[in-house]
C-alpha cells in the first residue's frame, strides 16, 4: 500500500469516527449472535481466510528483504529466483484470499441485511392502525435502509477491516522489532504527526458532510413533497414557484461549496499526511543505511523495514477508530432492535380460531373503546419527539350493543366525529374493544385468525387508496390468483370496463401515486371492484361515497348495491338518501346510540334522525334552486 493510499484510509477512518456514541448492553450482543448464527460456518472462514491474507502480506517485504541480502552477499541466481517466485506466488495467493475475503464478508453482510430487513418488515406489518397513524413514514423507512445497513456494516466492513488490520499489526510489529526495536520505535514516534491530524481534519470534513446531508436532506423532502400530483398542484394554484426555487438554489449552493471545500481540505490533508509519511520512510532508510554501513544490520533488513512500515500506518490508525465503528453499527442494531422489540398492540391468541362458516352475524355488545396512548404503540424516535405520551385517549365509545343479522344492513349515521368510523374499525380489528366484546356468528373477533378475518370481511374507506402499480395489480391485492376474466367481470360491475378498455395499456395502466390518474368516483369504484373479488361475506362501507358529484355518486351507489346484495352490511352514511332501505339505521352521537329504527321510525320519532334528513334535503333542495336560477 502506497502511503498516499494510506493517508486516504486514515481520512476515511478519522472521518467515519465521528458518530454519537451510546452505551449497548449484553443482551443486545447476544441478539447480534442470534442473527449470526446462520451465518456461522461462513464467520468461521472468514476469520481464518483474513488471517493467512495478513499473514502472507507481511510475508512479502521479509522475502523482498531476502532478495536484496542474496544480491549484495553474491549469492547463486537460483536462490533470487526461488524467492522471486515464492514472492510471485505469495501476490497470486494474497489476491485469490483477499477476493474470497471480499467474498465472505459481503456474503455475511447481505445475508444479514436480508434477515434483518425480513424480520423488521415482517414485523411492522403486524403493528395496528394506530402505529401508523402516530409514526413517521420516513422514519421508520429509515429503520429498513440506514439502519439495516448499518448493522449490515458491522460484519462486512467493520469485523472484516477489525481482525485484518490486528492480525496485521501484531505481525508487522513482531517483525520489525525482530529486525530492529531502535529503528522500530523511532519510526513509531511519528505515529501520533500522522494519527493527530487525521483526527482533527477528520471531525471538520465529517462537519461539513453532516451539513451537505441535512440540506440534501431538506431538498429531498421538498422534493417529494412538490413533485407528488397533491403538491404539484397546491404550488401551482397558491405557491410562489420563484420563491421556491430561490430557497432550492440557495441550499443546492450551499452543497456546491461544501463540495468544493470539502475536496481541497482532502487533498491538502492527504499531502500533508503522505509528506509526514514519506519523512518517517526517510528516517528508516537513513537511520537503517547508517546501521547497515556500521555493519550492525543487512541491507534487505533496511528493506524490509521500509516495506513493512507502509503497511503498519493504516492499519493502526483504522485500529484506533474501530472501538467507534463498531459502537456505531452496534447503535444501529439497537435501533433496529427497538422496532423489533415493540409488541403489537393486536395480535392472533394462541388458539385464534377461523370465523365460522356461513351467512355471518355481526354483533356489538356492550363496547367501550378509546383509542391507545402513544407508549403502547410508537416509538419516541419514530415520531420525532423527546418522549411519548403516557396519557390515555379520551373514551369514544360508550356501552354499544347492535346486532346485524345475516343479510342484513345496518347504517350508521350522525354528526362528525361521533364515532361511526371507529365502529366500523372494531369489526376487522384494526383496533380491538376495551370493553364488551365484538362478535361474528356469536365468536368474539379476538379470538379468530388475522387470515380468516381477512378472508370473510371486506372493508371500502373514503379515500379509495390505491398502491402506485398497475390497474391489475391493485385487483388482485384482494385476489392474487384471479384471472384476467374475473378481474373484467368486477370492473363490468361496477360500470369501469368500458373505460379501462379504451386506455391504451388497459389492465396493465400504472394508477398513479394514490390513484391520481382516476377522478375520485372511478377511484372508489376501483376499490368497489377490489372488494367485489375478494367475495367477502361481511362489507363495510366508510362514507364510500362521500366527495362525490352527482354523476359519480349514481355510478357508485350502483357498484355499491351490486356489493351488498345478499351480504351483511355495515355503512357509515353521510348522505342520509342513500340509506332509507337499511334494515336498520343507528344514529351515533358522542360515542352512544341514540336513536334506532327504519328509516319511517326515525322519520315518526321526530329525534335525531330528522333533524339531519330535515337539514339535509333542505340544503339539498336550496342548492338545486340556485343551480336551476344560474341556469
Amino acid at each position: 500500500m502506497s502511503m498516499e493510499v494510506t493517508a486516504w484510509t486514515s481520512m476515511y477512518h478519522a472521518m467515519h469516527a465521528q458518530e454519537e456514541r451510546r452505551p449497548f448492553s449484553r443482551a443486545t450482543l447476544r441478539r447480534i449472535l442470534g442473527f449470526a448464527q446462520p451465518h456461522r460456518s461462513k464467520l468461521i472462514a472468514f476469520f481464518v481466510v483474513s488471517t493467512v491474507s495478513a499473514a502472507m502480506a507481511v510475508l512479502t517485504p521479509v522475502l523482498a528483504g531476502r532478495v536484496v541480502d542474496a544480491i549484495t552477499a553474491g549469492d547463486d541466481v537460483s536462490v533470487v529466483v526461488t524467492i522471486a517466485l515464492v514472492i510471485a506466488l505469495l501476490a497470486v495467493g494474497e489476491a485469490v484470499f483477499g477476493i474470497l475475503t471480499r467474498w465472505l464478508s459481503a456474503t455475511i453482510g447481505e445475508g444479514l441485511i436480508v434477515d434483518l430487513r425480513t424480520a423488521v418488515f415482517d414485523h411492522v406489518q403486524r403493528m395496528p392502525v394506530a402505529f401508523f397513524t402516530r409514526t413517521q413514514t420516513g422514519a421508520l423507512v429509515s429503520r429498513l435502509n440506514n439502519d439495516v445497513i448499518g448493522a449490515q456494516r458491522a460484519f462486512s466492513d467493520t469485523l472484516s477491516g477489525v481482525v485484518s488490520n490486528l492480525v496485521k499489526v501484531l505481525l508487522t510489529f513482531g517483525v520489525m522489532i525482530a529486525i530492529s526495536w531502535q529503528i522500530t520505535l523511532l519510526a513509531l514516534i511519528m505515529l501520533p504527526v500522522f494519527v493527530l491530524p487525521a483526527r482533527l481534519m477528520g471531525r471538520r470534513l465529517a462537519a461539513l458532510e453532516r451539513e451537505a446531508a441535512n440540506h440534501n436532506a431538506v431538498m429531498g423532502s421538498r422534493m417529494t413533497e412538490r413533485f407528488s400530483a397533491p403538491g404539484a398542484t397546491l404550488i401551482k394554484l397558491f405557491g410562489r414557484p420563484a420563491d421556491e426555487s430561490r430557497e432550492f438554489a440557495v441550499r443546492a449552493s450551499r452543497v456546491r461549496d461544501i463540495g468544493v471545500r470539502t475536496a481541497m481540505l482532502q487533498v491538502i490533508f492527504v499531502t500533508a499526511l503522505t509528506l509526514v509519511s514519506a519523512l518517517a520512510l526517510a528516517l528508516v532508510y537513513g537511520l537503517g543505511g547508517f546501521y547497515a554501513l556500521r555493519g550492525d544490520l543487512d541491507a534487505g533488513a533496511v528493506v524490509t523495514l521500509a516495506l513493512l512500515l507502509t503497511q503498519l500506518y493504516a492499519p493502526l490508525t483504522a485500529l484506533a477508530s474501530a472501538r467507534v465503528e463498531v459502537m456505531s453499527a452496534l447503535v444501529s442494531f439497537e435501533r433496529v432492535f427497538e422496532v423489533l422489540d415493540l409488541v403489537p398492540l393486536i395480535r392472533d391468541s394462541e388458539d385464534a380460531g377461523p370465523v365460522p362458516d356461513g351467512p355471518i352475524a355481526v354483533e356489538f355488545d356492550s363496547v367501550g373503546f378509546a383509542y391507545p396512548s402513544a407508549d403502547k404503540v410508537s416509538l419516541a424516535s419514530l415520531e420525532e419527539v423527546a418522549s411519548l405520551d403516557t396519557r390515555g385517549g379520551e373514551t369514544v365509545l360508550h356501552d354499544v350493543s347492535f346486532t346485524v343479522e345475516p343479510g342484513e344492513l345496518v347504517a350508521l349515521v350522525g354528526s362528525s366525529g361521533a364515532g361511526k368510523s371507529t365502529i366500523a374499525q372494531l369489526v376487522p380489528r384494526l383496533y380491538d374493544a376495551e370493553e364488551g366484546s365484538v362478535r361474528l356468528s356469536g365468536v368474539d373477533v379476538r379470538e379468530l385468525s388475522a387470515d380468516s378475518l381477512r378472508d370473510a370481511l371486506g372493508m371500502v374507506t373514503q379515500d379509495g387508496h390505491l398502491f402506485h402499480e398497475s390497474l391489475r395489480a391493485n385487483l388482485k391485492l384482494a385476489h392474487p390468483e384471479a384471472s384476467d376474466d374475473d378481474l373484467w367481470d368486477v370492473l363490468r360491475s361496477v360500470r369501469l370496463d368500458r373505460l379501462v378498455a379504451e386506455l391504451p395499456d388497459q389492465l396493465d395502466t400504472v394508477v398513479g401515486e394514490r390513484g391520481y390518474r382516476f377522478s375520485g368516483g372511478e377511484r372508489q369504484r376501483i376499490t368497489i371492484a377490489r372488494l367485489l373479488l375478494a367475495e367477502p361475506r361481511v362489507v363495510i362501507l366508510d362514507e364510500a361515497t362521500a366527495h362525490l358529484d352527482s354523476t359519480s355518486e349514481a355510478d357508485v351507489q350502483h357498484a355499491l348495491n351490486v356489493a351488498l346484495e345478499g351480504r351483511t352490511a355495515i355503512v357509515i352514511a353521510h348522505r342520509l338518501s342513500t340509506v332509507r332501505a337499511a334494515d336498520q339505521i343507528l344514529v351515533i352521537e358522542a360515542g352512544r346510540i341514540a336513536e334506532r329504527g327504519t328509516h319511517a321510525d326515525l322519520i315518526a320519532l321526530g329525534g335525531r334522525y330528522e333533524e339531519l334528513y330535515r337539514t339535509q334535503f333542505s340544503e339539498q333542495s336550496t342548492d338545486e334552486v340556485t343551480v336551476g336560477a344560474a341556469g
